[in-house]
């Protein structure tokens, strides 16, 4: 399956508001997204270049190990060359639901396999640039196991306290968008009662 099939299978990116994503010229395919220039049409009919990142989507989970604690990962980062505290989260680059993309990519990162997944959302991560939709899941229910990380992946599981969590991404301490987004996302609706939405 193509990224660009898979973008398309999964939700990788709604339709164009006149009902066409316009025509792109490919500058760069790489293993995971690849790189286009699309014309966007103007006011009489004037167009406008944009290069875009498009991406197949990806999935993000929130695994609750009990109501007042949560697994997040230490992950190095090289494109920013630091170590951040994020949420599981991963690409959808095979043939799968989202629900078994959260599974899966919450085992491979955390060990932890889930009893109950919920979709919790889902958001643009920087549509000005990158054509990427993000799945959000909470998971419980959580059984230990062990990683299975992709050659050179470095991550290293830390269980923190929910309030503790949340108080990071207020004060900056967690800086990493999905992680905000979803902690925040999944504690407001804790708080309000407010049901899950199916992810889409």
């Amino acid at each position: 399956m193509s990224q660009s099939e898979a973008g398309s299978a999964k939700g990788g990116g709604d339709e164009h508001p006149d009902g066409a994503v316009p025509a792109a010229d490919v500058l760069l395919v790489a293993r995971r997204f690849r790189v286009v220039c699309r014309t966007e049409p103007g006011p009489g009919g004037a167009g406008r270049v944009r290069e875009v990142i498009e991406h197949p989507g990806s999935v993000v989970v929130v695994p609750l190990l009990s109501p007042v604690e949560v697994c997040l990962v230490e992950v190095v980062r090289v494109a920013v060359g630091r170590t951040l505290l994020e949420l599981p989260a991963g690409t959808l680059d095979r043939v799968e639901s989202l629900e078994a993309a959260a599974a899966r990519e919450l085992a491979e990162e955390t060990g932890y396999r889930s009893r109950c997944l919920t979709a919790a959302g889902a958001f643009w991560m920087s549509p000005g640039i990158l054509r990427e939709r993000m799945h959000l899941f909470v998971a419980e229910g959580l059984e230990p196991g062990p990683q299975t990380l992709e050659p050179g992946e470095q991550i290293r599981v830390r269980i923190v306290r929910w309030e503790e969590a949340i108080a990071m991404c207020l004060e900056g301490a967690i800086d990493d968008a999905k992680t905000v987004a979803g902690l925040l996302l999944v504690d407001a609706r804790r708080r309000l009662g407010t049901q899950m939405p199916h992810s889409g």
